[in-house]
């Protein structure tokens, strides 16, 4: 009986399988080799991003930035900007700066004088200040009153007669049309006169309540020493209110 001889040297009467070992024999003993699969080439990693688009106004950013430079939009919260409130400051909120009102030019002016002929009929206790230049005040509107200032009621008179204490708080109204001038007497405590340059004092106030128009050369006396003259302005005193 014929035989054979494994790889461990065992005789086997198999001739595909050893009898004793069990080892594969001849055509057997060799199968083919498995194919081994190729290591696979790993492909090139991708380029790692530099930047990142911003999920609010989708700008471009550096792909480390924590905060959009566009719109502030937060990286690494996901915070959304915050919207402009009226109270930010800043140059692009700020409203822009209101140019002045022009001035306006006062076409008639009071001049007010210190009376010594007035003072020495009124018998005032007070001291009678030493007469000089007068305080010339534009009259820019068409109705003023003729006072002393009184801040608790609220008195600021256009022509301030403050500093003579025989003036009312709201003495006199002066007021105009544009061409003529008119006084009214406001019930005051020692009157309001009226009376030509070239004449003497007046003697006899006017009646309160009722309007008196002023001539060319009429002169108001109120108070202890005040004297009152309304006239036209002159061009170099429009020229000094511009």
């Amino acid at each position: 009986m014929s035989g054979t001889t494994c790889p461990s040297g065992h005789p086997s009467t198999s001739t595909d399988y050893c009898d004793v070992c069990g080892l594969p024999i001849g055509a057997a003993a060799t199968p083919a080799a498995a194919a081994v699969p190729a290591p696979a080439v790993a492909a090139p990693a991708p380029a790692a991003p530099t930047t990142q688009a911003c999920p609010n106004c989708n700008e471009s950013a550096a792909v480390d930035a924590l905060f959009c430079e566009s719109c502030g939009y937060d990286f690494t919260t996901g915070t959304m900007p915050r919207a402009a409130s009226p109270l930010d400051l800043g140059p692009s909120t700020a409203p822009p700066p209101v140019p002045p009102a022009p001035q306006e030019v006062a076409e008639w002016v009071v001049e007010r004088w210190v009376d010594p002929d007035w003072y020495a009929v009124q018998q005032s206790d007070d001291p009678c200040p030493s007469p000089g230049l007068p305080v010339i005040v534009p009259l820019t509107e068409k109705s003023v009153l003729v006072g002393r200032p009184s801040r608790s009621r609220g008195i600021s008179p256009e022509v301030d007669c403050g500093d003579d204490t025989g003036v009312s708080r709201r003495q006199a109204q002066l007021t105009t049309d544009g061409q003529r001038w008119w006084v009214e007497d406001l019930q005051s405590s020692n009157g309001t006169f009226v009376g030509p340059a070239s004449g003497p004092l007046p003697e006899d106030p006017v009646p309160p309540g009722q309007r008196r128009e002023l001539n060319a050369d009429d002169r108001i006396y109120v108070g202890a020493w005040t004297r009152l003259v309304v006239r036209k302005a002159t061009p170099e005193e429009q020229a000094g209110q511009a």
